[in-house]
């Protein structure tokens, strides 16, 4: 009699399930919403567009957009695609002209910014692109002296010096043009392109009312294939130190007054990453991260992140109070966690509930009161991971977030309190009313 071996049988089934999960995740998983003007956020339903709040030389179809990347060079440079998904050890600082809508002008572009039923859809095109600095690579070597990190005084090290001034030098004078003295920092998720993080960043620059300078981190994602996704996690973690460094030279820009900061999916393991080392760092030299980096607003977005992992490496450096407050967006429903919880181990941080937190969190969060977990209602996605972008009810929020920097529960951003540090976004937020046309009906509908 043949015993069969249950061992080899159950990993089999065990690699089985791990190939189709990883499958299921290249199929599905898209962090990036179509290239087109997002729907007409429900703010604008009851409020105009802030439109005349904005300069008048932003007030265009085609405005720039700023970029910061260690994406290398794609085999053939275009506007839409200049760089590949893979690594570079080098980064760049360049910027993007994107256009909204052809043979669009300003006033049809506010107006369109108003209506919920639009009759022309609005495109979103980057019709150019260019590198305006280029840093040499790293890292740059370094010599040890008595005990002692020394760098090595070469050409190179001069260049970069030269590269880091020249960048504050440029963003200073951007700051002085632009809606606020104010930095907008969008670093997208798994599996975008440079092209889709510059149309997500496009539609929450738009809609949040053009507030600051916009910049997107773009981390060489999107490798593709069936090991894609296990492919980006590591990406990301090469672009930690790039992207710490492109948030020390904000933080030392002149004139600079405040940042925010979004980050998608797996873009939130490399902005929490890059920030508790920066926060470590600042707290070893005696200074105060809440003041050196001016973070105003750090918003977290369908954070793919192990829960557990998050406690011991944020919770337990207290992470929090380096920042003016941190929402977290979630939604019970987001199957691309549910499948990357399937995949890897531990409740994703994008899929908590109060029912997840152990009584020391709760009591931590209540001491700091800058932490909100927001539950997003009714997200429409087949996918129900984009929703930061192309929900009207939770781009509302992101633009009242970063226009006052308020914090939930208040009349300007009227979330339904659940319990503790848990907040519940409705489906006709922030009205409690279905959405109509225009302000008239609202007004009708509310008789």
């Amino acid at each position: 009699m043949v015993v069969p071996n249950l061992s080899v049988s159950n990993n089999v089934r065990v690699a089985v399930k791990c190939i189709y999960l990883l499958l299921c995740l290249f199929v599905l998983v898209t962090c990036a919403p179509a290239p087109n003007l997002t729907l007409t956020p429900t703010l604008y339903m009851n409020q105009k567009y802030p439109a005349e709040a904005i300069p008048k030389q932003l007030q265009t179809t085609q405005p720039k957009l700023y970029f910061v990347t260690d994406r290398f060079l794609a085999d053939e440079w275009t506007n839409r695609e200049p760089y590949s998904s893979e690594r570079s050890p080098s980064m760049a600082l360049g910027e993007v002209t994107m256009s909204f809508g052809k043979n669009k002008n300003w006033d049809e572009l506010v107006n369109s910014s108003n209506t919920v039923n639009r009759k022309d859809d609005y495109q979103l095109n980057i019709i150019d692109a260019d590198e305006i600095i280029r840093f040499p690579s790293t890292p740059l070597p370094f010599t040890v002296v008595n005990g002692q990190i020394k760098p090595v005084i070469y050409p190179g090290y001069k260049v970069y010096q030269k590269r880091k001034k020249q960048f504050k030098e440029i963003l200073a004078d951007l700051l002085t043009q632009a809606n606020g003295k104010e930095v907008v920092l969008f670093v997208h998720g798994y599996k975008d392109e440079f092209e889709d993080a510059a149309y997500s960043l496009a539609n929450l620059w738009h809609f949040s009312g053009r507030i600051g300078v916009p910049i997107f981190f773009s981390w060489p994602a999107g490798a593709g294939g069936l090991f894609g996704y296990l492919k980006d996690r590591e990406s990301g973690e090469y672009a930690v130190y790039h992207l710490k460094e492109t948030l020390r030279l904000i933080a030392d820009t002149p004139g600079l007054d405040k940042v925010h900061i979004i980050a998608h999916s797996r873009g939130t393991d490399i902005v929490t990453t890059a920030m508790r080392e920066l926060i470590i760092e600042t707290r070893a030299a005696g200074q105060s991260a809440r003041k050196k980096y001016k973070i105003e607003n750090l918003i977290l977005a369908a954070p793919d992140l192990d829960f557990g992992v998050a406690r011991q490496r944020l919770i337990a450096e207290r992470f929090g109070p380096a920042f003016g407050q941190i929402n977290v967006y979630m939604n019970q429903n987001d199957s691309a966690l549910k499948l990357a919880q399937r995949t890897m181990t531990g409740n994703r941080f994008g899929r908590l509930s109060p029912g997840d937190l152990e009584n020391i969190d709760k009591r931590i969060f209540a001491n700091l009161q800058n932490v909100h977990f927001i539950d997003i209602e009714n997200v429409n996605s087949s996918v129900g991971h984009d929703y930061f972008v192309s929900n009207p009810g939770v781009l509302s929020d992101i633009a009242l977030t970063l226009q006052t920097s308020v914090r939930p529960g208040g009349k300007a951003r009227p979330l339904l309190h659940i319990s503790g540090n848990f907040w519940r976004l409705s489906k006709f937020y922030p009205y409690d009313f279905p959405i109509v046309e225009n302000a008239s009906d609202i007004k009708e509908h509310k008789r």
